[in-house]
């Protein structure tokens, strides 16, 4: 379907608002395709079409929500109906309501790719079974692989409501990750590679295979090292997922509520001297890009640190109003299942000058991290502890050496922020709401083996 389709069903509900409540209608459509191809064959070919919509009534200081997972006129009415009923029943919230229009102008963001609706199912099929042969091609001791897989989807969206927010958005992506495994003797390690696009024809399978296949030889051999203190040298694939979760500590939501280390620090120093970090889903580059909001504001690039002094939190309706402030256009929100809440879209730091070898050349005693486990579940917000199991290659004197496996790291964040030492020029793009770029923090507690 159309974004002018999805808008008038949206106008449509939004016009039954009555008296003084105001009323906020989210419309999906999606179109969706997964290949997975083992041993040269299909092993599983999905496409599937979803759609719906996700309405919010404000009543006073009530909110309601429901949503449907149809387009069909008689059940949106009745999700109209149940998201207002669930007002009556909500407690009362001073700082509840929608979001207004501020007058920014959106980004002009090139994310539909017409091609990929033309490129035939046997397209993408032939592409996994070439990444496959590819990887086998590599090394002797690449045995096999876990999956192959390709995904691409084409996403209509639109937000109306009775306050002016009228916005769409229309874009397609597409990806490939690849799961190898690698065996000498009894050893056997895997590897994973990953490229993302906006069409077929950008895809890297070459360098999507050589990532799968480096990753899972390097490991052949890990044990233990050593506990001790020392510099850890997170890969782009791993500084992306510490970035992602130190984005969530910047939300508004979580800052209003008292539940992140970074409240009330405005305008202090929270990190090393030499990391400048922005939330900037106006850069196509990333795939966090968009150009509005969850709440339908035009996005923007908003600077959360500046040489390591914080300058901005993340900030939706609901977050602003209780800082007495205004939004940032930082709502997001899970589609048509779920209320906005404030966070990071696209986080991106300022890259520095030098290559990821020339980081790990500065690294006298220290360990290049490549992997984590269990980052989310071993991070406290607030408190900022953080623990993760991870693997990974020693470093000493500069030199990569032996891989290290069965390994935990732990410090908090508020020290790890500090104790950055050095930041890449290798910007990287990666599936989730946040860049990569190679990064050294000093002084990280090792726990392996005892002395």
């Amino acid at each position: 379907m159309t974004s002018e389709e999805l808008l008038s069903i949206a106008d449509s509900l939004v016009a039954e608002a009555v008296g003084s409540e105001q009323v906020e209608v989210v419309v999906e459509h999606s179109r969706e395709t997964e290949v997975r191809v083992y041993e040269g064959a299909v092993e599983a070919f999905t496409s599937a079409t979803s759609l719906g919509a996700g309405i919010r009534v404000v009543d006073g200081p009530r909110q309601g929500f429901a949503y449907c997972g149809t387009l069909d006129p008689i059940a949106l009415r009745e999700t109209l109906a149940e998201a207002r009923d669930n007002s009556s029943f909500a407690t009362p919230d001073e700082h509840a309501g929608l979001a207004h229009p501020d007058q920014v102008a959106p980004p002009h963001l090139s994310l539909y790719q017409e091609a990929i609706e033309r490129t035939s199912p046997r397209a993408k099929i032939d592409l996994l079974i070439e990444l496959e042969r590819i990887l086998l091609s590599k090394d002797a001791r690449i045995v096999g692989t876990e999956s192959v897989d390709y995904s691409d989807s084409i996403d209509t969206s639109v937000v109306v409501s009775t306050t002016g927010i009228r916005s769409s958005i229309h874009s397609s992506s597409c990806g490939i990750a690849l799961y190898s495994l690698a065996e000498d003797g009894p050893d056997v390690t895997t590897g994973f590679g990953f490229d993302l696009a906006r069409k077929l024809e950008d895809l890297d399978i070459e360098r999507v295979a050589s990532q799968a296949a480096d990753r899972a030889l390097q490991q052949l051999g890990a044990s233990r090292t050593q506990s001790r203190r020392c510099t850890v040298v997170f890969d782009p694939w791993v500084s992306a997922q510490f970035l992602s979760i130190i984005g969530s500590c910047f939300s508004g939501t979580e800052i209003a509520r008292g539940r992140s280390f970074l409240a009330d620090r405005m305008s202090e120093a929270v990190a090393y001297s030499g990391l400048t970090l922005f939330d900037d889903p106006t850069d196509q580059r990333w795939f966090g890009a968009v150009p509005f909001d969850g709440e339908g504001l035009a996005t923007r690039r908003n600077a959360l640190l500046t040489d390591g002094v914080l300058t901005s939190y993340l900030l939706d309706s609901w977050s602003a109003r209780a800082m007495n402030t205004v939004s940032n256009a930082s709502a997001v929100r899970g589609g048509i299942h779920s209320t906005p809440g404030a966070g990071p879209q696209s986080l991106v730091i300022e890259p520095g000058q030098q290559s990821a070898e020339q980081i790990i050349a500065g690294v006298d005693d220290g360990l290049l991290i490549t992997e984590v486990q269990g980052l989310h579940s071993g991070v406290n917000s607030v408190s900022g502890d953080f623990s993760a199991g991870i693997e990974g290659r020693a470093i000493r004197s500069g030199k990569l050496c032996e891989p290290i496996k069965e390994v935990t790291i732990a410090s908090t964040l508020q020290r790890m922020l500090a104790d950055i030492t050095a930041i890449g020029s290798d910007l990287t793009t990666v599936p989730i709401d946040a860049v990569g770029v190679t990064m050294a923090i000093g002084d990280v507690m090792v726990s392996g083996d005892s002395a």
